[in-house]
């Protein structure tokens, strides 16, 4: 019987990751995680500015919830409708669940603050699949995915191994950039996946110059609330993408556009520089 190339997918990604458990250490989650530079109290607040720098994602996770549905605003086929749902719920609830995690650090509550990321990391991956692979693959993958993220979280609070988690958050920061250059769009503006990458990889920049940076600002803002905010700019360049794009009528991948632009660059330099030397080269008759 032959195997189909999602099932494929499945068995390699499981083999990869039973592969990747026996011959890497655990990793256990640190105390110090949870001591943040900013742990000032405002209005009877413990931790405000990390508290309230989660709005944003309530307000966009809302905002592309409503523009899913009404009108079919981001002009959605069902299948992708379905995930970019999920991604946006995960999205406004990282509002309520990270705010609950700042209010006390510690690791019962971290629970609640990565449940909801996990969502919108594992969502993203399955509407790549649907957009750039293939779109029953892609939706029969969302399920498993969202299934994969929440016990990577509850096998990291059991067994304190944060090793699922590390995979399922990281995992999609690679291969999202990847599979934006190399695979064929279905839409237009893929360069917004790009920008919502450079935003979560300067959030995590931020989050691991947490204390520098609130030196650096002479304790004004700390790097983890600033790791909010350019976070929340994943969602909105999203946001921006799913109303400006439209139908790709020519399925290039972005690595194919950057290299005939390239081309045409050094083609046109080169003609330049063969005109330029026509032109020296004409004698000057009396």
């Amino acid at each position: 019987m032959e195997i189909g190339r999602p099932a494929l997918i499945w068995i390699v990604a499981i083999f990869s990751f039973i592969v990747l458990m026996i011959v890497t250490p655990k990793i256990p989650q640190s105390e110090a995680y949870h001591n943040f530079a900013d742990q000032r109290i405002f209005f009877g607040i413990p931790n405000m500015l990390n508290v309230v720098s989660n709005f944003p994602f309530l307000v966009v996770g809302i905002v592309g919830l409503v523009l899913c549905y009404w009108q079919n605003y981001f002009r959605l086929r069902y299948k992708g409708q379905i995930g970019w749902t999920c991604f946006f719920v995960g999205v406004a609830a990282v509002a309520f669940g990270s705010s609950y995690y700042h209010l006390e650090p510690n690791d019962a509550r971290l629970v609640w603050d990565r449940l909801p990321m996990t969502v919108a990391f594992t969502s993203i991956v399955a509407i790549f699949i649907i957009e750039r692979v293939d779109e029953r693959a892609g939706t029969l993958s969302l399920f498993p995915l969202l299934l994969t993220g929440i016990i990577s979280i509850y096998y990291w609070q059991f067994f304190d191994d944060l090793r699922p988690y590390a995979v399922v958050q990281f995992v999609p920061c690679i291969a999202i950039p990847l599979m934006t250059i190399l695979l064929p769009p279905m839409y237009t503006h893929s360069t917004y996946w790009l920008w919502a990458a450079a935003f979560y990889l300067l959030a995590k920049v931020a989050e691991a110059a947490d204390r520098p940076i609130y030196n650096w600002t002479h304790q004004t803002v700390s790097g983890h609330t600033l790791k909010h905010l350019f976070a929340a700019m994943v969602p909105v360049f999203l946001t921006l993408m799913l109303v400006k794009r439209v139908i790709e009528i020519e399925r290039r991948t972005m690595f194919e556009k950057w290299r005939i632009t390239w081309t045409k660059f050094r083609e046109n330099g080169t003609k330049a520089d063969s005109y330029s030397y026509s032109y020296t080269s004409v004698s000057n008759e009396e």
